[in-house]
């Protein structure tokens, strides 16, 4: 059986970010599961906003292409999503957005039929909770098969160790469901 490719995505472009904690984490466990996994920071990819005059002046930016290149090559994703005032962050997206425009090549859809699964990670009490239903509905609306367990990490600040483990067995185990989940829900085609 082929070895299932994982990517995990960040939503947040800040350095020490839990939510960038959350999907190294995440990308270990599912690496010590079998599949092919990395982590995918919008750091590493930066866009500038969509605007459909400079598209189609210039282009889709290098970033938007390298990063939709990668995405096509894996068969499933993890969005791994800060809430800001219970929402999308503007960085996750716009970056949803360059990839899902038909200029940004190569051709395809990066969403379409593939199965996702959304986590986010937060101080707060509700570890994102509201800010994964507006990424929900948009990777509904984009042709994703989103998985329905999610996670919500509370109290983000407390909730990792020096290495970047995840403290709790309820947390470890949550991840490790989500993740077989994926494979499961991949494999049935």
């Amino acid at each position: 059986m082929q070895q299932l490719r994982i990517k995990f995505i960040s939503g947040s472009l800040r350095k020490g970010s839990f939510n960038t904690r959350l999907a190294h984490y995440a990308a270990a466990v599912a690496a010590e599961l079998g599949l092919e996994s990395e982590v995918l920071t919008l750091n590493a990819c930066p866009m500038p906003l969509l605007n459909q005059d400079d598209e189609a002046e210039f282009g889709a930016p290098e970033a938007a292409v390298a990063l939709k290149s990668k995405l096509l090559q894996s068969d499933c994703l993890v969005l791994v999503c800060p809430e800001y005032n219970g929402s999308i962050t503007a960085a996750l997206k716009n970056a949803i957005d360059w990839l899902s425009r038909p200029a940004t090549q190569p051709a395809g859809n990066v969403f379409a039929g593939k199965w996702v699964a959304l986590m986010a990670a937060s101080p707060g009490a509700l570890g994102g909770l509201r800010g994964l239903t507006p990424v929900r509905e948009l990777m509904f609306n984009l042709g994703a098969l989103v998985l329905p367990e999610q996670l919500a990490l509370a109290k983000a600040h407390e909730a990792f160790t020096e290495d970047g483990s995840l403290l709790g067995d309820d947390q470890q185990s949550k991840v490790k469901s989500i993740l077989q989940g994926l494979i499961a829900q991949q494999r049935k085609g």
